[in-house]
């Protein structure tokens, strides 16, 4: 906190694809067990590992051949990776190539088995998976197990009014199902309690613009235990953090 220089810990040597390059990643999380980053190098098609012992001077490929987007991890260590282009979510065991499909895998659709490019995903303890279904204009939640998916926020095509997204993004869920979720093209954080047909803007929705109280698309978010929280201004090049009531 209060540094105004970072460290890099993955990457820092021009893009490319060897094994000490990342090329436009998209996402990461820290596997607490190894000490490591797990890092979405969406442009070289691969999920990577990065030691987070000092020294470390590049990362190893975990999967390979995936255009990934978002990534996830639940209580027993299992991977969530969200693919675009064969719109689905698979969980891996570390360490396992194949994975299982646990959310679409039925082609690009709109249909409640189908995604349109997921991006970002969450997953509770139950092992439910969210996912932001980027170009249906929706969140889906995905039971254990379950075959098709249930719209959770948005699904009312596109647009801006509070029962809208377009290209949701980031996501967070909340022990009470509250999802937290990255309106990326309407500039704007929306929170949608749990089976409630509209959400209410709680950060943004200002236009687009450089302001304290605007964003110029929306990429990730995130919350830590003080619940403040963090959004991933993409075209303005910052991290906003709000306190949220």
């Amino acid at each position: 906190m209060g540094d105004t220089n970072g460290q890099v810990v993955a990457g820092g040597n021009g893009q490319g694809n060897r094994l000490d390059q990342l090329n436009e990643p998209t996402d990461v999380l820290i596997d607490k067990e190894t000490d490591s980053l797990i890092i979405c190098d969406r442009q070289n098609r691969r999920v990577v590992r990065w030691s987070r012992r000092s020294g470390t001077t590049q990362g190893e490929i975990l999967i390979d051949n995936i255009r990934c987007w978002g990534l996830a991890m639940d209580d027993q260590r299992y991977l969530y990776i969200s693919d675009t282009d064969k719109h689905e979510v698979k969980r891996y065991q570390i360490g396992d190539k194949n994975g299982t499909i646990v959310a679409g895998g039925n082609d690009k659709g709109t249909g409640l088995n189908q995604l349109d490019v997921p991006t970002y995903i969450f997953v509770d303890q139950q092992h439910t998976v969210y996912v932001s279904d980027n170009y249906n204009y929706r969140v889906m939640k995905w039971n254990k197990g379950a075959k098709e998916g249930i719209v959770v926020a948005g699904g009312q095509g596109e647009g801006n009014a509070l029962t809208q997204l377009k290209h949701p993004d980031g996501l967070f869920v909340d022990t009470l199902g509250t999802i937290y979720v990255a309106d990326s093209s309407n500039h704007r954080v929306m929170r949608w309690p749990k089976g409630e047909k509209q959400g209410t803007v709680i950060v943004g929705g200002n236009g687009k613009g450089e302001g304290a109280n605007q964003f110029h698309y929306l990429r990730g978010l995130s919350f830590d235990q003080q619940g403040n929280l963090y959004v991933v201004d993409h075209y303005n090049h910052r991290v906003q953090r709000f306190s949220i009531e």
